[in-house]
């Protein structure tokens, strides 16, 4: 497709222009309408720094140009990590007509862009609709996949920050011989409940148990108290086999 772009006449009209663009608004303005980066979507690429070459501006001038006409005039958008430019009102002027060759060029273009909020900005000022259908279906595919991957990464996050406080609940634990895992107030609960004598047997029949069968339980302290439960457990200095748990299922039910 041959490239060129065109200008209307009624440009000069536009209250827009005659009212609030100085003389250098107006030289940037068709520049950006016109040079030789433009594309058939009205989003390119556009260094800052070319644009000041090819103008005859410098860097400091061009840099104003462009805040000023993102912020105050609000005609472009640009990216400055994609270096995209994106023409508010190009759709308006230059997508009037349609037709196959021109369709294929503005999917082309657009699966190109890289940042894709700016195939929104243009669409909203396209008249014809065939073309603007296009440009609303590539603004949707990438905002559905935008919500997917922010909803995966948000998931992500969360089971993350779960996993840390485990880990740091965790950590609040304080280890008694070899496998008991108590917090203080967990240790202090039991023996408030139990007394020191048979908080002590048990955490020691725990440790033993863990570390002769591998088994892990969700908490110690829960598992402890199921054991003084069950068992009817009573210290005797002389004997404390009748303190045991009845058999292994009960050692095993809080397991996981």
């Amino acid at each position: 497709m041959a490239k060129f772009r065109k200008v209307q006449t009624k440009f000069w009209d536009d209250p827009k222009v005659t009212e609030e663009l100085t003389p250098e608004d107006k030289l940037f303005f068709l520049y950006l309408l016109t040079n030789k980066h433009t594309t058939q979507t009205g989003i390119y690429e556009l260094m800052k720094k070319v644009a000041a070459f090819e103008i005859g501006y410098s860097p400091e001038s061009i840099k104003s140009l462009f805040d000023r006409f993102i912020n105050h005039h609000k005609l472009i958008k640009y990216n400055d990590l994609t270096k995209e430019i994106a023409i508010k009102n190009w759709g308006k002027y230059n997508l009037n007509r349609g037709g196959k060759p021109v369709e294929d060029c503005v999917k082309k273009e657009l699966s190109q862009v890289k940042d894709k909020t700016l195939i929104e900005y243009v669409s909203d000022s396209i008249e014809n609709q065939k073309l603007k259908t296009i440009y609303d279906t590539y603004s949707k595919a990438f905002h559905d996949t935008y919500h997917d991957t922010s909803e995966k990464i948000q998931q992500e996050e969360e089971k993350e920050e779960e996993e840390k406080e485990e880990q740091k609940e965790e950590e609040k634990k304080n280890l008694y011989f070899d496998f008991v895992k108590l917090t203080e107030s967990e240790l202090n609960k039991l023996v408030d409940d139990l007394g020191k004598d048979i908080t002590r047997e048990l955490m020691i029949r725990l440790n033993d148990y863990i570390g002769s069968t591998g088994r892990r339980y969700k908490s110690h302290y829960f598992t402890i108290k199921s054991w003084s439960r069950k068992g009817g457990v009573k210290v005797d200095s002389g004997n404390s086999k009748g303190n045991k748990p009845s058999d292994g299922a009960e050692y095993d039910e809080l397991s996981l």
